[in-house]
């Protein structure tokens, strides 16, 4: 599995990012094809201290070929220049293969 890890600083307006992000963004994101999973917050917290981030969000793909094909699809380019409607703040964008572990 590969994952997308989408960090959000705090942006200019919370109330329209947070409106803009569920009833917009969203909807795009679960367009994108090869898309398995997702999954997003408002509720990012730390320990110690203030939170460095207001949101998170989380994509899970096949591998990292099916992430990078997604990401260039029309619909993923769509989701990419739709970020600047609402993350006034910017975006910090990760992605990596996931290791399994065992409890």
């Amino acid at each position: 599995m590969h994952k997308l890890v989408v960090l959000y600083p705090e942006p200019a307006d919370p109330a329209h990012f947070r409106d803009y992000y569920v009833t917009t963004h969203l909807p795009l994101v679960a367009q994108m094809p090869g898309l398995l999973a997702w999954r997003y917050s408002f509720d990012v917290a730390a320990t110690p201290g203030g939170p460095p981030y207001f949101a998170i969000f989380e994509a899970e793909f096949a591998d990292e070929a099916a992430m990078t094909a997604s990401r260039e699809s029309p619909q993923g380019r769509r989701v990419s220049a739709d970020v600047a409607n609402y993350a006034t703040g910017g975006a910090v964008v990760l992605h990596y293969p996931v290791q399994e572990g065992k409890a």
